[in-house]
């Protein structure tokens, strides 16, 4: 009788690490849509891919799975928010995987706590500047589509420079040169999109950084985020703020691609490719 217990609770343990294994391996693509009666009409449709915490993980060689997910997805532009690198890895890791995103649509990149936190943000945006990406540092572009227009803006990660603009001085700038504009914003954390970002007047935000909560348990939006916040919130998905935001502020939290930098591996929360697409509607 005992050895048969233990024959279960062996094929009990396989299973839950072959389990662990999968969650980690598999890349899943995931299909959202935004709606937003402020969307110029000749926005309608436009496809989004966000991609956000690789920490230079490899999906294949040269990360082709990765690329091929998201060429299927037929974006219209691909958005990068951060935490590409980190202290275990360097640019020359993801040059591949950025060399074929930028053949598949433009791609607009803003930068992780962990690209400033290992020194190499500057050689990050420099180097991808050179393969075709729009870095945005702190600032805005004109997105252009069937004679109308919507603004896309980014920002650096807080882990920045200490003298760098503000995301508020950054707002101000946007409403300044248009009283209304539709606007979209690349910020990589999370954490502060609730009673900071979403004052600042985007339609909508993209963030990463919380790895999607790392193990999503049942009934949670996660066990534990980047800030080592038990059971958090604003981890993957859509929320609205509930402190003090604009009335239109809208966030998508992506769950990410890599694995915490301390080799903390995902539960329940495979990578994900996100896939956003915009709409006219309330």
């Amino acid at each position: 009788m005992k050895q048969k217990r233990r024959k279960i609770a062996i094929a009990v343990l396989a299973a839950l690490l072959l389990g662990v294994w999968w969650d980690n391996m598999r890349l899943v693509t995931e299909t959202f849509t935004y709606a937003d009666a402020a969307l110029p009409e000749a926005f309608e449709g436009l496809r989004v891919v966000q991609l956000s915490d690789l920490h230079a993980r490899q999906f294949g060689e040269g990360n082709a799975r990765l690329i091929a997910a998201v060429e299927r997805a037929k974006p219209d532009l691909i958005a990068l928010t951060g935490d590409f690198v980190d202290g275990h890895s360097n640019v020359a890791d993801i040059i591949p995987l950025v060399d074929g995103l930028t053949a598949i649509a433009p791609v607009y990149y803003v930068t992780g706590n962990h690209e400033w936190g290992s020194g190499q943000a500057q050689t990050v945006m420099h180097t991808l500047r050179a393969l075709g990406v729009y870095c945005l540092e702190n600032e805005f572009t004109i997105l252009e589509r069937g004679g109308e227009h919507i603004l896309l803006a980014g920002i650096h990660d807080p882990n920045g420079f200490a003298d760098q603009k503000t995301p508020e001085e950054l707002a101000r700038e946007i409403y300044a040169a248009e009283d209304d504009p539709f606007w979209l914003l690349l910020a990589h954390r999370n954490n502060l999109f609730n009673g900071r970002y979403c004052r600042l007047g985007a339609n909508l935000t993209l963030c990463g950084h919380a790895h999607g909560g790392i193990w999503r348990l049942p009934f949670t939006d996660g066990l534990i985020d980047a800030t080592k916040t038990l059971f958090p919130s604003y981890t993957s998905g859509f929320y609205t703020c509930t402190d003090g935001g604009h009335e239109r502020a809208t966030v998508f939290v992506s769950r990410g691609l890599g694995n915490s930098p301390r080799g903390v591996p995902r539960l329940l929360n495979p990578p994900q490719v996100a896939v956003i697409t915009l709409t006219r509607g309330e």
